[in-house]
């Protein structure tokens, strides 16, 4: 009787011990996975992982190393691991409680690949008590990767490159000017003022203009006459205005023998303060600040005068140096240089180009047909070859036209001749970005700034850095497909559904976005309609629908295409 008795004790203490070393089975409802399901974002897949260790679970003794696993078709991604241990372990991990358990929060990142769309994340347990090892039963506890942020890649090649612009104007507003000085209460016309090398030139360019109607044009001439501030206001007022008369007809005379017409606008300032505080600024006058000090002080013209010549010394410097520059008749004559005509430009090209200069050519570009641009640019880029804008606006046609080697050789010419072009900079980032290389698109950009088509490229790159409300913000008033996936990753669907609908050229993506916007919002509808338009355009875009999760709950969509 004593012997059975040690007997089921002796088997009553080994099931004891052996029941101390299991862990047993954990569920799936002691772990939430944030997001659910997971997202792709700037080629990457985060995830947060709260866990909780049930109460009596972790033995005083056991140590559990956590690995998260998100496995997918024809691999697995292991993430960072973490370990905890029971209350007795001589460590330095995390100590959880065996009567009341324990909570614990562990951030994982894997490398996107696209077969992640259809995935599970799953933990996996590393477990001991004491020496031994025991088996803890995986956990399923995610799955499926959102990889909207992956059409970026698509959408770049419809991003329009950046156009290093022409500086062509036809029509050039062009003025000359001329000075006729008087003498002291004079308005005589004197021979050697009529004579001097500014009239001549003056002259000179209103005969040539007359000559040149194909190409110059005048519109007016206008005279301002002056008298120097000092003496009596009556007798400035009526020098000032002979001034001006004299003059207007002096220019009427030459208007008349060159056989041209132009209105002649005239006015006169009796005291000229403006032009005498100017010159006084401008001049080595020993007591210049007090001058300037009395003219800010005393607004009466008299009382300014008076005040000027209390100081004699300084008068007498004013009257050799200031004053006879003051007493004149400012002219200025106003034209236009007529550039060539559309027709005439896009004629010149077909029959000698290289009477045109580099202004022309690039505007002439624009007036070309899109498969005939390249000639254009290609013939600038030989008459003009240390201009970078033909080889920056060779290499757009070559982005848009898919070749992106191509395009990047001719960005890269371009910036060997002008390193801190915008434009150039912006066109390098997106190639770094159809490449992958966010680091080198980052550096471009800085150099970007003000360049034609900036906005969408720095959307592009930040949405590649995953900062979608930046990228959101950056395509502000942007109409294109990567201007309306920042907005789709910043979760506004309504600008997004705007934008999608103001693309001027449509494709495939576009109805693509608008399906996913569509699914977004719960609009079964308009899944089936753009999902239908999508892969009408581009039969490949059937399988990318059935594996990304946006379109989870509209399966008859996909399968009925």
């Amino acid at each position: 009787m004593r012997k059975n008795y040690y007997l089921v004790m002796s088997l009553a203490a080994v099931a004891a011990l052996s029941s101390c070393k299991k862990l047993g089975e954990l569920s799936a409802d002691n772990f939430t996975v944030t997001p659910t399901p997971l997202e792709a974002i700037a080629g990457q897949v985060p995830a947060t992982i709260d866990g909780k260790f049930p109460e009596k679970y972790m033995k005083k003794k056991a140590v559990v190393t956590v690995t998260p696993v998100l496995k997918y078709e024809g691999g697995e991604a292991k993430g960072q691991s973490a370990t905890f241990q029971g209350e007795k372990v001589q460590g330095n991990d995390q100590t959880i409680a065996y009567k009341a358990g324990g909570t614990y929060t562990m951030k994982s990142i894997f490398d996107f690949v696209p077969a992640m769309q259809q995935s599970d994340l799953y933990l996996q347990f590393d477990a001991k008590v004491g020496k031994k090892t025991v088996s803890v039963p995986e956990v399923k506890v995610g799955y499926g990767v959102i990889a909207t942020s992956q059409l970026l890649q698509n959408t770049l090649a419809s991003v329009r490159p950046s156009l290093a612009a022409d500086a062509y104007q036809r029509i050039i507003k062009e003025k000359q000017e001329a000075n006729i000085k008087f003498l002291i209460q004079q308005a005589k016309l004197r021979d050697s003022e009529l004579n001097s090398e500014n009239m001549k030139e003056f002259i000179a360019m209103m005969k040539q203009i007359n000559d040149e109607k194909e190409t110059k044009a005048l519109k007016n001439i206008e005279v301002s006459a002056y008298a120097s501030p000092d003496g009596a206001l009556d007798l400035n007022t009526r020098l000032a205005e002979q001034r001006q008369d004299n003059s207007e007809g002096y220019l009427q005379k030459q208007l008349k023998a060159n056989k041209m017409t132009a209105e002649v606008d005239t006015k006169y300032t009796a005291e000229d303060w403006d032009g005498f505080q100017e010159l006084v600024s401008q001049s080595n006058i020993q007591d210049k600040e007090v001058i300037l000090r009395v003219l800010s002080m005393y607004k009466d013209p008299e009382e300014r005068e008076a005040q000027i010549k209390n100081m004699s010394a300084v008068f007498k410097e004013l009257a050799e140096t200031i004053l006879p520059e003051l007493r004149r008749a400012r002219l200025t004559m106003n034209y236009e240089i007529i550039g060539r005509s559309d027709e005439q430009i896009v004629a010149q090209f077909g029959s000698d180009a290289s009477k045109l200069s580099v202004e022309e050519l690039l505007y002439g570009a624009n007036l070309a047909s899109v498969s005939n641009k390249e000639v254009w640019y290609q013939k600038t880029s030989q008459l003009y070859p240390n201009d970078y804008r033909a080889y920056n606006n060779l290499g757009m046609l070559a982005y848009q036209k898919g070749d992106l080697s191509a395009a990047e050789n001719y960005f890269n010419k371009a910036k060997s001749l002008k390193g801190n072009a915008g434009e150039v900079n912006a066109n390098l980032a997106l190639v770094a970005l159809n490449k992958g290389n966010v680091k080198d698109a980052e550096a471009y950009m800085g150099k970007a700034s003000g360049a034609d088509g900036f906005n969408e490229a720095n959307a592009a790159l930040n949405i590649a850095k995953g900062s979608y409300q930046q990228a959101a913000s950056a395509a502000n008033g942007v109409k294109s497909n990567t201007a309306a996936l920042a907005q789709i990753l910043n979760k506004d669907y309504a600008a997004a559904k705007s934008t999608l609908n103001a693309v001027a050229n449509k494709d495939a993506y576009t109805s693509y976005l608008l399906a996913i916007v569509a699914a977004r919002t719960n609009d079964a509808a308009g899944v089936n309609t753009n999902l239908k338009d999508a892969v009408r355009k581009d039969s490949s875009l059937k399988s990318r629908a059935a594996k990304d999760l946006e379109f989870a709950e509209y399966k008859s969509a996909v399968e009925s295409l």
